[in-house]
């Protein structure tokens, strides 16, 4: 891919295949990996050079690729950093690994925590199986298949609770044990019990039991951090200060984590979840698609919907975040932008746009999403 080889209609090869797993990582693509450059992939492309202010010409020249592969680092750093595993390596991330094999069956070995040859053979087959290019490396795209699958799995295997005093809680990004403890008003040694954990790692899309009508401290709710989301952002959705969430929250810093969640103290609060629009998914709907026709972001949509795919089903009935939360227009870099033309463009100074995307430096990645403040 570094040769940024020139691909367009009627292509194959591997450079195909890679051209789809970077456009399904930004939910334009959601069809299998084939590596053949079909009509599918052609609209994709395109719809990523609009998105991107570059001529739509379905064609991946090289500055399709340098935008495509800025875009994607730049969607990659809001995931968690899961860890990339190769040939040879040892320890506890690799015993989650084999765990999470055995349990969808493709893994019957020991879990000792070896990644060796047969391991890298388990993973090829689990990689080709779900359409992913087979190199025996685990990296993000590998991890979060399987997780899908993982979850999936464990969500058909639970049974109730002991009279049926828990709830099933289903682990996010950001998650610890003391965060989940502190939503459901309980003690991490009350999850770990219930749960007959080992260990206080937990893995995403897992399910953990915890107790049932054990809500949270009266007066305050929780917040879970969007992307593009910021402390002033959310103070002003929830008519708080930056400093009093910091408080409450215990935080050092103004840095948040996609997936994480915050305590919002109690008072007027302007999360209106009432009388949210609704969509009914028709033929040739995509996520994209829907995103523009609502003026919203794809990540957007998938966080209202709790989607873990972009594929959608005819008939399918979808939240649309409601924009007057915030009342802020999502702008995407595009080449050639600054933030004092942007600033320009929308009639806002350079200073909201920072404050209100926490940024510490006036470098734009083509592709980043920036809040643009209501005038």
């Amino acid at each position: 891919m570094f040769n940024y080889p020139t691909l367009r209609l009627n292509d194959t090869g591997d450079d195909v295949k890679i051209l789809q797993q970077i456009l399904r990582i930004l939910n334009l693509y959601p069809a299998s990996i084939t590596g053949s450059f079909d009509s599918t992939t052609k609209n994709a492309v395109e719809n990523f050079q609009r998105a991107n202010g570059l001529i739509a010409t379905g064609i991946v020249n090289r500055e399709t690729w340098e935008a495509l592969i800025s875009a994607t680092t730049d969607k990659t750093r809001q995931i968690d950093n899961y860890p990339t595993i190769t040939l040879n390596e040892e320890g506890e991330d690799v015993k989650v690994l084999q765990q999470m094999l055995k349990t969808t069956l493709y893994y019957d070995g020991k879990i000792d925590g070896i990644y060796d040859e047969q391991m890298q053979n388990v993973v090829k087959t689990f990689q080709v199986n779900n359409d992913i290019i087979a190199t025996g490396i685990v990296d993000d795209y590998t991890w979060d298949t399987l997780l899908e699958a993982y979850s999936t799995l464990i969500d058909c295997n639970l049974t109730p609770g002991p009279d049926n005093d828990t709830d099933i809680y289903v682990v996010k990004k950001g998650d610890t044990l003391y965060s989940i403890a502190r939503e459901f008003n309980t003690t991490v040694a009350e999850l770990v019990e219930l749960n007959n954990l080992s260990s206080n790692t937990l893995i995403i899309g897992s399910t953990l039991r915890v107790p049932k009508n054990n809500t949270s401290t009266p007066g305050s709710k929780y917040y879970t951090v969007k992307k593009g989301d910021t402390l002033y952002s959310i103070s002003r959705i929830y008519n708080v200060s930056v400093d009093e969430l910091k408080r409450i929250n215990n935080l050092t810093s103004n840095t948040l984590t996609v997936g994480q969640q915050l305590i919002i103290p109690g008072g007027e609060t302007g999360d209106n979840n009432t009388n949210k629009q609704t969509y009914t998914v028709k033929r040739g709907d995509t996520l994209y698609s829907i995103a523009r026709e609502f003026n919203v972001s794809v990540d957007q949509l998938m966080s209202e919907n709790n989607l873990s795919s972009s594929v959608l089903s005819i008939g399918q009935v979808l939240t649309i975040p409601n924009n007057s939360i915030n009342a802020n227009k999502t702008y995407y870099v595009k080449a050639g932008d600054t933030l004092y033309s942007i600033a320009r463009n929308f009639g806002v100074s350079v200073n909201n746009i920072k404050t209100l995307n926490n940024l510490t430096s006036d470098i734009l990645t083509i592709g980043q999403s920036l809040l643009i403040p209501n005038k």
